[in-house]
C-alpha cells in the first residue's frame, strides 16, 4: 500500500514529536505506498500487555505470502452489463449508471480496480489508483496525486462514464462534488475494509456496473477460498493460537501497530491467529508503539506489507529496530510479508489472500 491514511499520517507526525517512540530512524528508507490502511483512530499511548505467549504452532523464519495468479481472474471474458443500473451510495445519494465503457476506479487499497478486472470489465478501465498495481493494469494511467488524493483535472480529461471511489481518499467529498458537477456518474462505496465486508463490497460494485450475476460469482469464489483456508487451520484452543502483530513501516523512523479495525485484524482472525494489538488491549486501529510495548506484546509472527519491509532493509533491517529482536517473532525471524496491492485490498481476491497467508503462517500441512 502506498499511504497510511489521514489519521495514520497524523499519528506518524505525532510520533515524531513525542519521546514515546524510540525506533531507529536510520533503519528506515522513505516509502510512499498508496493504498495502505483503513482510515481509523491512532493512539500514541504506551502498551502494557503482560508477557503471555502462545504455543508455537506457526512455522518459523521469514516467508512471503504469494497468490498464484498475478492478475485478477475474470469471471466472464465479455460480460453484458444490464443498464441503466441504480445504486444507493455510501454518501447518501442515488446514482444511476447508464454507460460503463470508460471506468475510473480510485481508492487507497486498489479494491475497485481489482474488482473491475475480476468482473470482466478490465478493458473498460481507463484510470486507476496507484494501489491497483497488478501487471494487467500497469498501462492504465494513475490518477492519485502522491498516492493519496485524486487528480480531478486528469480524471475529467479521460472522459469517464463512471467513477468508482470512496472516502478513503483525502478530499473525497470535494472530488465527488466536482466530478458530479461535470456530469460524471460518481459511485461512492463504503471505505470499510475487512473480510466480513468483502461480499457486500463486491455486490455493490457489480450492481453499479450492471453485472450483478458476475458479482455473485465473485462472492462464491471468495467464500470457497475462505472455506479452504479454514480447513487448513490447526484445531487448537483460542489461547494457543499464534499472536500476529501487523506492523506498518512508514519509512520515517516509526512503526505503527495494527489493532481492532485495522483490517489486518480480520485477516489474522480468519487464518486462526490472534491479533497482537487487539490482544494487547488496543482500542485504536493503529498505535505508534514504543520498543518496550512491542516487547511486551510478544508477537509470534510479524506481518508486514512487502514495500514496508523493504523500506526497513528487509528482515535483517527490521531486527535492528529496537525491541523487534527481543520478541518471539524476532528471535525466530518469523516475518511474513505480502504484496502491498493484495494484503489489504479486500476484494475479489480475499479468498486467495487468506489462503496464501494461511500457508505462509503454518507451512506445508
Amino acid at each position: 500500500m502506498e499511504a497510511l491514511g489521514r489519521r495514520g499520517d497524523r499519528a506518524a507526525r505525532d510520533g515524531e514529536r513525542t519521546p514515546l517512540i524510540r525506533i531507529a530512524r536510520t533503519a528506515l528508507a522513505a516509502s510512499t505506498v498508496a493504498a495502505a490502511l483503513v482510515l481509523a483512530g491512532c493512539s500514541t499511548a504506551p502498551l502494557d500487555v503482560g508477557s503471555a505467549t502462545s504455543t508455537p504452532i506457526a512455522a518459523t523464519g521469514p516467508r512471503t505470502a504469494t497468490i498464484a495468479q498475478s492478475d485478477p481472474v475474470a469471471v466472464a471474458p465479455t460480460p453484458a452489463p444490464r443498464l441503466p443500473a441504480s445504486v444507493d451510495t455510501a454518501d447518501g445519494r442515488r446514482v444511476t449508471v447508464t454507460d460503463v465503457s470508460r471506468i475510473v476506479a480510485l481508492d487507497r487499497y486498489g479494491t475497485y480496480g481489482t474488482t473491475v478486472f475480476a468482473l470482466g470489465l478490465g478493458g473498460n478501465l481507463v484510470g486507476r489508483d496507484i494501489a491497483t498495481k497488478f501487471p494487467a493494469a500497469q498501462s492504465i494511467p494513475v490518477l492519485t496525486l502522491g498516492g493519496t488524493d485524486a487528480n480531478v483535472e486528469a480524471i475529467i480529461a479521460l472522459r469517464p462514464t463512471v467513477v468508482l471511489t470512496d472516502a478513503s481518499l483525502p478530499s473525497s467529498a470535494t472530488v465527488v462534488r466536482q466530478l458530479s458537477s461535470a456530469g460524471i456518474a460518481v459511485v461512492v462505496g463504503s471505505e470499510k475494509r475487512a473480510v466480513a465486508d468483502t461480499p457486500a463490497q463486491l455486490r455493490f460494485v457489480a450492481r453499479a456496473l450492471g453485472v450483478p450475476d458476475a458479482g455473485e460469482t465473485l462472492v462464491r469464489r471468495v467464500e470457497v477460498g475462505l472455506s479452504q483456508a479454514r480447513a487448513m487451520r490447526p484445531d487448537v484452543p483460542d489461547a494457543d493460537r499464534p499472536r500476529i502483530a501487523f506492523l506498518y513501516a512508514r519509512g520515517t523512523g516509526l512503526l505503527i501497530l495494527g489493532g481492532p479495525g485495522s483490517g489486518a485484524d480480520s485477516l489474522i482472525d480468519v487464518v486462526g491467529a490472534r491479533d497482537a494489538g487487539t490482544a494487547a488491549g488496543l482500542t485504536d486501529a493503529f498505535t505508534s508503539l514504543t520498543s518496550e510495548g512491542l516487547i511486551r506484546a510478544r508477537p509470534d509472527v510479524i506481518l508486514m506489507l512487502t514495500d514496508g519491509l523493504q523500506s526497513v532493509g528487509g528482515v535483517d533491517g527490521l531486527l535492528r529496530v529496537p525491541g523487534v529482536s527481543e520478541t518471539p517473532a524476532g528471535r525466530t525471524r518469523s516475518v511474513i510479508d505480502m504484496d502491498d496491492g493484495e494484503l489489504l485490498s479486500f476484494g475479489p481476491r480475499t479468498g486467495d489472500v487468506v489462503l496464501a497467508l494461511t500457508r505462509a503462517l503454518y507451512g506445508p500441512r
